[in-house]
């Protein structure tokens, strides 16, 4: 073969491959990128429904106790597992500890264990992390005898 077309051959297999890996890490971002859009619209109307339960003076405690619910444990510590500590402190309701893979590096007015860690019993757990719901369900209701909600349901049904 002449050295000219093997030359050419071998610069467009560069270039194809190029491409291709370019097209991978663009893909791979477009993904990444998608998701966490889906994760921020899924806070954003997490937040959007509990303003409306706020401004129709109901609050989140009158679910629970209506589910006969006492002690709660909340898996995330982020935006939404923050603002229920909140809105549960000085209600009937306690916060026994919350669950977070990151426990180590975060800090809260309860106790924060690992999903790992051993888990005292309480009445619910409710997952805050919403996005992540099913796995973590799946995850939970394997070392626990109550019941694992998540949080996206609770602003629907009170």
């Amino acid at each position: 073969m002449n050295k000219g077309i093997s030359a050419l051959l071998g610069m467009a297999a560069g270039a194809a491959a190029g491409g291709i890996a370019v097209g991978t890490k663009s893909s791979e971002k477009l993904q990444k990128t998608q998701a966490n859009g889906k994760k921020l619209y899924a806070l954003y109307t997490a937040f959007d429904q509990w303003l409306r339960i706020r401004q129709e003076g109901k609050t989140l405690a009158e679910y629970f106790q209506k589910n006969g619910y006492k002690t709660v444990a909340v898996y995330g510590m982020k935006e939404l597992g923050e603002r229920l500590c909140d809105e549960l402190k000085g209600t009937d309701i306690t916060v026994s500890y919350a669950i977070d893979k990151n426990a180590d590096q975060l800090y809260a007015d309860v106790d924060i264990v690992t999903p790992d860690d051993e888990l005292a019993p309480v009445d619910v757990i409710v997952v805050t992390a919403i996005t992540f719901f099913d796995e973590i369900e799946e995850m939970m209701s394997e070392k626990v005898d109550c019941p694992v909600i998540s949080l996206e349901d609770i602003l629907y049904e009170v």
